[in-house]
């Protein structure tokens, strides 16, 4: 029997070797394995990443340490920071105004880590800005805000010792006005970002400079030319000074005074009280504070029969002896003209400027005509708005309907309103032998203000209206300027104000017109009391003579040695050479004694 046959078995291959792990696998095995003896690795692992991330992280705090800031943030600052102006000298090279360095803090939004710790630790050093506003600017998405404007040096050291992120400082320019409110109404004042907004300041810019700002051509004050002005610095204190007191002194509600120069136009002093500080220029938005030499308009009263009686002679239908119907009042309809000092009787041309007849002016301004009297004042600039270097000037309040009635009354200053400068303009006329010369708050010389001169009148009635002042300096109503040694002449101005429609007779304006030396004019003085009150020393009057004339001495006798007006304690040979010839002399009038209506 045979023995079964049994398949042998399978031999096993022999065993292959495991693959030796690489030296990563390795490492990364033990660093993720859960086995507690390969922690070591891990926490090197981990030590290298965070030496690394800081070394970014410091790395790129260094170099934004040492960038430089980017375009768009100095464009921004440099757009922000307020530009150059030139310096602001008055005629004798005195400052006037001009630029100071202050330092102001700004932010970058964008770049503020934590706006609200920024704005805690800024209002902290900066008390007085509001913490919601400066919220508001750290949370917008500007590139460039304003945390605070011009601040103290302590606060920048404050500021700049937070050493916040986005938030830096910045040297910008500041106007400055050292003389405060004297000439502040000529200069006028700049904003915090150095823009004129009113005065000479707004004249500056509107000649080019704040188109050269926005194209980027701000330049130093030092490449800037200083602007000289017209002013005389000592001079416009001193008149300041004195329409000071005589507002308080005549309980006055406003005031106001000017110097004209006659020959060049140039405006030597000028001031408005109340007024203002230009370095603080919020005190300017009062309307109390306003110019008024050019801003305001006003019935100018019998300063404006100096104007009825030159269009007169100048016509030659009247000389100085012409006499004028005065036995009475003067009718027209349902209306009567009344004289102040009525003397019931006819006057002489001197006359009825010395007793400042209405009656007598007023037959004048008929004489010549409605036609002629609206072109005489016409080419006098007392119907148009009249434009001088300050932006600021009002138009002249004129009759709709102009008829005889209105001719009237305008000869003697009522029911024409205008800017007293302006009526001032028209005075100097009179007195310079007869040239319209617009004025001028900027330095010029005679010759260059003649280019422009436009004769009106001639010269003999010059002359003669010159005479005339003098005269009423010696004898009429204006006697209160009749300053020892300065020859000066002058015409008193009384118009009662329009109150709801009609005119009150216990609210008064007040003027006076004063010119030394009356032979041969160098300067034109005008004072205005608006509302002056009666005193008892002025007896209760309290027309122009009493507190405008009173004033106006006082001027003349302060600021004439300023001016260079040497007193001459005799009087001028033949002051009126062209009168000399038809017999007038100086004493043809009898004393008036009036209260300078």
């Amino acid at each position: 029997m045979t023995e079964p046959f049994e398949m042998p078995e399978p031999e096993e291959p022999p065993a292959r070797p495991a693959p030796k792990p690489s030296r990563w696998t390795g490492f990364f095995g033990r660093v993720f394995s859960t086995d507690i003896k390969s922690s070591a690795p891990r926490m090197k692992l981990a030590a290298i990443g965070f030496l690394a991330l800081y070394g970014v992280i410091c790395g790129k705090l260094i170099y934004l340490g040492f960038k430089p800031e980017p375009a768009t943030t100095r464009r921004a600052a440099a757009e922000a920071v307020a530009a150059s102006r030139p310096d602001i000298l008055d005629r004798n090279g005195e400052v006037l105004a001009s630029d100071v360095k202050v330092m102001s803090v700004f932010a970058e939004p964008r770049r503020l880590v934590d706006k609200d710790e920024a704005t805690e630790l800024l209002t902290a050093v900066l008390p007085d800005v509001d913490s919601k506003e400066l919220r508001d600017r750290l949370g917008s998405k500007k590139g460039f805000v304003w945390v605070k404007r011009e601040v103290s040096a302590h606060q920048r050291d404050e500021v700049f010792h937070l050493g916040l992120p986005g938030v830096g400082l910045i040297a910008e320019n500041k106007r400055v006005y050292p003389n405060g409110p004297i000439g502040a109404h000529v200069l006028g004042y700049a904003n915090v970002d150095n823009q004129g907004i009113a005065g000479v300041e707004k004249y500056i810019d509107g000649q080019g400079l704040a188109d050269l700002h926005n194209l980027g051509f701000g330049g130093t004050p030092d490449e800037l030319q200083p602007i000289a002005l017209s002013l005389d610095i000592r001079a416009t204190h001193a008149l300041r000074d004195e329409v000071v007191k005589g507002v308080e002194h005549f309980k006055a509600k406003a005031g106001a005074a000017a110097i004209l120069d006659v020959n060049t136009g140039e405006v030597v002093a000028l001031a408005s009280y109340p007024d203002y500080d230009p370095n603080k220029p919020t005190e300017a938005l009062d309307p109390l504070h306003i110019n008024r030499m050019s801003v305001g308009v006003y019935e100018m009263g019998s300063t404006f029969k100096a104007l009825t009686i030159a269009m007169a002679l100048d016509s030659g239908k009247v000389n100085l002896n012409s006499r004028l119907d005065a036995r009475g009042a003067l009718s027209f309809g349902r209306f009567k003209i009344h004289d102040y000092h009525a003397q019931n009787r006819a006057l002489t041309v001197p006359e009825v400027f010395t007793y400042s007849s209405n009656v007598g002016t007023a037959r004048m301004a008929m004489g010549q005509g409605v036609e002629r009297h609206k072109a005489f004042l016409h080419k006098m600039g007392q119907l148009t708005r009249m434009r001088t270097e300050l932006p600021e000037s009002a138009e002249p309040i004129v009759p709709r309907n102009w008829g005889e009635l209105n001719t009237m009354t305008i000869a003697f200053g009522h029911g024409l309103a205008v800017a007293p400068l302006q009526a001032m303009m028209a005075v100097g006329a009179l007195m310079n032998g007869g040239y319209l010369i617009t004025p001028t708050f900027l330095k010029r010389s005679q010759e260059e203000a003649m280019k422009n001169a436009v004769q009106v009148i001639k010269p003999e009635t010059s002359e003669a209206m010159r005479y005339l002042m003098r005269l009423n300096a010696e004898i009429g109503t204006a006697k209160k300027v009749d300053i020892n040694g300065y020859f000066v002449g002058g015409k008193t101005g009384t118009a009662e104000k329009v109150i709801g429609g009609h005119y009150s007779k216990n609210r008064l304006f007040t003027t006076f017109m004063a010119v030394a030396p009356a032979d041969k004019p160098k300067y034109l003085f005008l004072t205005i009391m608006d509302e002056p009150q009666g005193l008892p020393e002025t007896g209760g009057y309290a027309t122009a003579a009493w507190n405008s004339g009173f004033v106006t001495g006082e001027i003349i006798e302060r600021v004439g040695p300023i001016l260079g007006l040497a007193p001459r304690f005799e009087p001028p040979h033949t002051p009126f050479p062209l009168l000399a010839k038809l017999g007038y002399g100086m004493a043809n009038v009898p004393a008036t004694g009036g209260h300078g209506h």
